[in-house]
């Protein structure tokens, strides 16, 4: 019997989220709403601009919010990443540890390179734009991965963002021969639409191989596919995954179960900060498919989930918090 519900791979980011006006972007030529790679001298240059502590800092990355987020549910998982054994890197497996997540000895390692950090501005419009300086991540590699824990788990869940490293890439590619050498169902998501763009090679090389399932938001999902609309991706993504979910913001999500589309409806809420709610939504999907649910009960507890996570700062909640979001759930679904 496995142990492990979802192993993932991704980028060990610690996260620090600032408030910010769409004019401090500007000021500082950041592209709002994307993902931008950044070195040590920007990190400095930005925070040298933002003048202002922090108002959350947590272990992040898109995959780490994921499994922190089924294992705050009740799932199981597993992470492997790469930090320094720095004091970034310290809190970043104290703070794994203290949601639940396992991890392996092999993510510490003594490199030149700093820890990773994800610089997050949020607009008053609730969207989130990074600046991300991979630091140790940007060595991850196989030496990393623990290929035995792979193989004791039912999902191996990929973090679209490693694309952009040669020596990540190889990592996934034989992490996922592992896993389908193994009967383990694989799963990905893409991440980010201006990575989906400057990678489009890496990605498609990649998912030559259909994966079991697919996590994306429409523009990634367009963007990937070369569609100009989102029904038109919903049938260009099944040559690339076998099952797959396309949030669509507030209005919800769309989900194919391998047979047939279910449009999941959204719930309407004052975002105040988009961060995470992707990564909250395959948290819960995946988590719900551990416990046998069906792919629609999947989206509607993972669509309710990401409209809630939206309503707070940062990527994720505390324990506590994440209850009080499942009992408003199971309210919900006796009315």
């Amino acid at each position: 019997m496995k142990t492990i519900d979802v192993y993932a791979l991704g980028n060990a980011l610690v996260d620090s989220e600032f408030q910010v006006e769409p004019e401090f972007l500007k000021d500082s030529k950041i592209e709002k709403g994307l993902m931008t790679l950044i070195d040590k001298k920007r990190v400095a240059a930005l925070t040298d601009l933002i003048k202002e502590p922090p108002h959350k800092r947590v272990s992040g990355g898109s995959a780490a919010n994921t499994v922190i987020a089924l294992s705050q549910l009740g799932g199981s998982g597993f992470y492997a990443c790469k930090v320094n054994n720095d004091e970034d890197g310290k809190f970043y497996i104290s703070d794994l540890k203290k949601n639940g997540v396992e991890f392996s000895d092999l993510s510490i390692a003594e490199t030149k390179e700093p820890t990773g950090k994800c610089m997050v501005f949020v607009t008053p419009d609730a969207d989130r734009t990074m600046n991300t300086f991979l630091g140790a991540s940007a060595g991850f590699s196989e030496k990393e991965c623990e290929f035995d824990e792979i193989q004791n788990s039912n999902y191996l869940y990929v973090e679209g963002y490693l694309v952009t490293s040669p020596a990540a890439i190889k990592a996934v590619k034989k992490s996922m021969k592992v896993a389908r050498e193994h009967k383990v169902k694989t799963a990905f998501t893409l991440s980010d639409p201006g990575i989906v763009a400057g990678f489009k090679a890496q990605f498609l090389d990649l998912l030559s191989e259909p994966v079991d399932l697919l996590f994306c938001n429409e523009s990634e999902a367009m963007s990937l596919t070369d569609t100009k609309d989102v029904d038109a991706a919903f049938e260009a993504l099944k040559k690339f995954t076998h099952t797959f979910a396309i949030t669509t913001g507030g209005e919800g999500s769309i989900v194919f179960d391998g047979n047939e589309r279910i449009d999941i409806a959204g719930h309407d809420v004052k975002a105040i900060d988009t961060n995470g709610a992707g990564d909250m939504y395959a948290g819960a999907f995946m988590f719900a498919l551990s416990q046998d649910k069906t792919f629609e009960d999947a989206g509607k507890l993972a669509s309710f989930l990401s409209s809630k996570i939206v309503t707070v700062y940062g990527p994720r909640v505390e324990k506590g918090e994440m209850r009080t979001f499942i009992n408003a759930f199971k309210d919900k679904i006796k009315k």
